[in-house]
């Protein structure tokens, strides 16, 4: 139970982000888990592929929303535009 409740609270913090965001989000745990599983050294597996999952992920997602930007107006708010 306690798990599918995280699982639920992640989906919910992903849905606001653009799609860079969850690329890099999503990549960077698919290749933690990875490399943890493919590596002797289980941690520093897990870092190497986090770091390339998340590097692969944010060019993907970018590459899904092409032409578009999001930038940060002077009080904080976040708006999507085109770059």
């Amino acid at each position: 139970m306690k798990e599918v409740l995280i699982a639920a609270l992640a989906m919910l913090a992903l849905a606001g982000c653009s799609a860079t965001e969850r690329g890099a989000t999503v990549g960077g745990a698919s290749g933690a888990a990875i490399g943890a599983a493919v590596n002797d050294d289980a941690v520093e597996g897990a870092v190497v592929g986090g770091v390339v999952g998340a590097a692969a992920g944010a060019l993907i997602g970018r590459a899904s929303e092409p032409g578009m930007c999001i930038y940060e107006d002077r009080y904080g708010r976040r708006y999507r535009a085109e770059c």
